[in-house]
């Protein structure tokens, strides 16, 4: 069953929601959360996102697994040829920039919303005290890193989720977010500390124009990838990526910290990765997934840059990868 908490926008991660369609085995029509602002059927519907019930999604999975990745159309037309037709003249998934559907329009800075970076603080001395973030990061977070001598991020976004932003308010950076198709120039323009390439959807073999982006930056700020943004820079620097059979989706998937020795339990939602054959003499595989030993990060060995396949942002998910968001920041200071 699916919404049993129901939908708040407390919870939002993006300005808009960034599905086209919502399948569920069963939805809950009556939620039970103190935060709980309506159940998903009326999210869906407040949103004019098409949703469906009463599909045996367990059938479904079974197809993706043996199939792989496939084109799908939700109608209320019992019409099924006309559904399948409609189908087959949608524009296939990977042949097109869904980057610029998802990313901002204008330069803009982010400071949360009233009482963010206090939340936020109170969030990060919450889980220093109870040990839940990370090898490495400090047990306690001072007051003066979220004070007025803050660390300038650039975030190119990509489809960037909100706690990313969050994330970095809350270690004492000031964040501006520029559009995807933002050129080096005007990202430097800003006199970023450091610059962060977002996560966001599709393939990265159609994104020359981030590629030439990342490509400008090198060797001019520290940069950090996450996920997409991973792959971007990876690209900017000669490799290749492909896609994989089967994406890694979900909140438990194992990643190995090459660094650390240490194995985190991650999320991810993802269909393409980095190939590791060929990859370039300045780059070296600072993370790798335990599951089919797929490349899950990446670091310059020369320049301020790092990259994660991964999710270390959490939301959902767990919140063991935290630290990278240090590690990038004490790269900078550096």
């Amino acid at each position: 069953m699916i919404g049993n908490y129901g939908t708040s926008e407390a919870d939002v991660e993006s300005t808009r929601v960034q599905v086209t369609g919502f399948v569920v085995r069963q939805d809950c029509d009556a939620p039970s959360h103190p935060l709980s602002e309506g159940t998903v059927h009326d999210y869906l519907s407040q949103n004019g996102i098409p949703g469906v019930s009463g599909i045996d999604t367990r059938a479904v999975t079974r197809k993706l697994r043996s199939s792989g990745v496939m084109m799908g159309i939700i109608t209320p037309s019992g019409n099924v040829s006309h559904a399948l037709q409609a189908l087959k003249e949608a524009p296939r998934y990977g042949e097109f920039d869904v980057v610029r559907d998802v990313s901002t329009n204008n330069i803009y800075a982010w400071e949360g919303d009233a009482g963010e970076r206090s939340r936020a603080y109170r969030d990060l001395r919450a889980r220093a005290r109870q040990g839940g973030m990370g090898r490495g990061v400090r047990a306690t977070i001072d007051e003066r890193d979220i004070g007025d001598d803050l660390i300038k991020i650039v975030v190119n976004d990509y489809g960037v989720k909100l706690n990313i932003l969050r994330s970095l308010r809350a270690r004492g950076c000031e964040v501006v977010v520029v559009p995807d198709d933002a050129s080096a120039r005007e990202i430097l323009k800003q006199k970023p500390d450091g610059v962060m390439l977002s996560p966001g959807p599709g393939d990265p073999e159609l994104l020359d124009r981030s590629v030439e982006t990342a490509r400008g930056l090198v060797g001019k700020v520290p940069i950090m990838g996450i996920c997409l943004g991973h792959q971007v820079i990876a690209r900017s620097f000669g490799a290749d990526t492909f896609k994989l059979h089967f994406g890694h989706r979900g909140a438990n998937q194992p990643v190995k910290d090459l660094e650390s020795g240490r194995v985190y339990v991650t999320a991810q939602n993802h269909g393409y990765a980095v190939d590791p054959d060929g990859l370039p003499a300045a780059l070296e595989i600072s993370h790798v997934n335990l599951n089919d030993n797929t490349v899950e990060g990446l670091r310059h060995r020369d320049l301020p840059i790092m990259t994660i396949q991964y999710h270390s942002e959490a939301s959902p998910g767990p919140h063991d990868s935290e630290y990278l968001f240090d590690r990038f920041l004490k790269m900078i200071r550096i």
